[in-house]
């Protein structure tokens, strides 16, 4: 849309009545009042009437999904994402999350063009994320794993051991426990992601991020039990709120004590 201001308030208003349409948001819904308006409507209300002719609901971003940053406590605005907003004022619609800071273009034009080829939404997991990019953990295909199975770790940026591109477990990374496919997919025309960049992964395609995945470069805890491949409905909720079960899915067929091994003998 190029126009702005009123016409763009026009066009809207167009659509609106056409329906039809794929109804695309982003950013978190402040649901205090008087804590989020636009042309003097509560960004709550706007949310409702543009949602019922809406044949597709799309949230982009960490914030339209489950709040993101804003939402992290002690949250003022009582700001939430689109799906919750939309129970507070009665919708009962599904949304596609696709929960990302920034959220990648690639997911988006992915699922509006399986929309506009199929003639239907993709298949969503329990969060309501497209399976086809929230499938797998980004451990399970970082370009460091190989790093990981062979106990090779960065402890300090800075050191050598971050030239050579070593894992990145132990500065914090949140791979093992979020679901994304930034490491095929990359970002800016699949140049890099953030762990290729050279920073951990600090969560944020996942629910409850960024609370429950504070302190970024505090290392994830050790578990020692097998684990398999896992799907994020299987985990579900759990992943989420406990990191010691994010830990646990990346392991294929060997205990995660021995993968770590490396860092023991480096004297922790």
């Amino acid at each position: 849309m190029a126009a702005a201001g009123k016409q763009a308030e026009e066009i809207l208003e167009k659509s609106k009545k056409a329906g039809g349409y794929i109804f695309i948001v982003e950013g978190g819904v402040p649901t205090k009042k008087g804590h989020g308006t636009i042309a003097g409507k509560e960004m709550l209300d706007i949310l409702k009437e543009f949602s019922g002719p809406a044949v597709a609901i799309i949230a982009v971003g960490s914030c339209a999904t489950f709040g993101g940053v804003p939402a992290a406590k002690p949250n003022p605005s009582q700001i939430v994402g689109v799906t919750e907003a939309l129970k507070k004022v009665g919708v009962n619609k599904p949304v596609i999350n696709l929960d990302l800071c920034p959220v990648n273009v690639e997911y988006l034009v992915g699922v509006v063009v399986n929309y506009l080829l199929l003639g239907k939404l993709p298949e969503l997991d329990s969060f309501g994320r497209p399976k086809m990019f929230y499938g797998q953990t980004i451990h399970d295909n970082c370009e460091r794993r190989t790093h990981f199975d062979a106990g090779r770790f960065v402890e300090k940026f800075g050191a050598k051991e971050e030239a050579l591109g070593y894992c990145l477990y132990k500065m914090g990374c949140k791979g093992p426990m979020t679901y994304s496919a930034c490491p095929k997919i990359q970002y800016n025309d699949r140049v890099s992601w953030c762990v290729k960049a050279g920073g951990p992964c600090i969560g944020c395609a996942e629910h409850g991020w960024p609370d429950k995945f504070a302190g970024f470069y505090e290392r994830l805890p050790d578990v020692k039990m097998v684990g398999i491949q896992a799907t994020a409905d299987k985990i579900g909720a759990v992943a989420a709120a406990a990191t010691a079960a994010g830990i646990a899915l990346h392991a294929v067929g060997t205990a995660l004590s021995g993968r770590i091994k490396g860092e023991k003998e480096g004297g922790e």
